[in-house]
């Protein structure tokens, strides 16, 4: 049992143990920080400089970096195509999960354990390299192949950690909620659409943020199915293009810049879903 002082508070903990916890927060932060600086400061150098000096500050601040990196990988296109496939993944995924743990958790049909257990497996297999060939025929058969709505499609299907998220926070909302709208005359689908998506909110909000910067960081299917026709490609594979230049000379200040703006849209994203990340650690507290 903790001892209080004068004031009524817990007294603070042994300071060997606190400075301990410190000193591990601290080194923590700075292995997450420094590749993120040094990479941001290495966006501003020459690629001279970053080949051979190894200096972390740049002696000469290379703002032009930026502007040939937006140049050099076709930036508003290749950050069109991503945003696009990222807002349509993010919204179909989010519609698919909602709707899936709806009927999971609040109606009683034959094959549900199958259902649930069926999802959870899915968490184990790596969707990588391996599936790839059935999914790029599977689009073939669709005629999507070359296009953006088959990768949308694969990666919408990839949803199961999602649903998860909301299928536990779904099991916090009460069932009387349901019933009261029940006896007003409301379907499933207006209780699912007036009152169960509005109590999901916080969840939504964190598994859009999730979804959306896995599919921003999506790389592998993008370049397979915009092979044929690169004004579809997203930016994770126009980055790419700037390791080499023109002359096979390696560029990699203007990977760092390219690598820094494409970081950008995921910041904005994170800040967006801050207050949903608020709520969902203030309800898990509560719980």
């Amino acid at each position: 049992m903790r001892t209080r002082n004068s004031s009524g508070r817990p007294a603070a903990g042994p300071w060997p143990g606190r400075l301990l916890l410190g000193l591990f927060l601290l080194v923590t932060a700075v292995l997450i920080l420094f590749p993120l600086v040094a990479a941001f400061l290495g966006s501003f150098m020459t690629n001279a400089e970053i080949a051979a000096d190894g200096k972390l500050v740049p002696s000469v601040w290379q703002f032009a970096n930026y502007k040939e990196a937006w140049v050099q990988a076709n930036f508003s296109r290749f950050a069109w195509n991503s945003l696009f496939v990222s807002a349509a993944t993010t919204v179909g995924t989010l519609i698919v999960a909602s709707m899936a743990a709806y009927v999971v958790e609040r109606m009683k049909f034959p094959g549900k354990a199958l259902f649930v257990g069926l999802q959870a497996s899915t968490m184990f297999v790596a969707i990588g390299a391996v599936v790839l060939r059935p999914q790029f025929q599977l689009m073939v058969d669709l005629n999507l192949n070359t296009s953006l709505w088959g990768v949308i499609l694969i990666l919408i299907s990839s949803h199961a950690y999602i649903f998860f998220i909301l299928l536990s926070f779904l099991q916090g909302i009460s069932r009387e909620l349901d019933e009261a709208a029940r006896i007003d005359g409301c379907s499933s689908a207006g209780i699912y659409w007036r009152i169960v998506l509005p109590l999901l909110r916080p969840a939504l909000g964190v598994g859009a943020l999730f979804t959306f910067c896995g599919a921003w960081n999506e790389y592998l299917r993008p370049l397979v199915f915009t092979l044929n026709n690169p004004n579809l490609q997203t930016l994770t594979v126009g980055l790419s293009y700037l390791r080499y230049g023109s002359s096979a000379a390696v560029q990699t200040h203007y990977l760092l810049a390219g690598a820094c703006l494409s970081i950008l849209p995921l910041l904005a994203a994170y800040l967006v879903a801050n207050k949903s990340f608020m709520q969902m650690t203030a309800g898990s507290l509560k719980g």
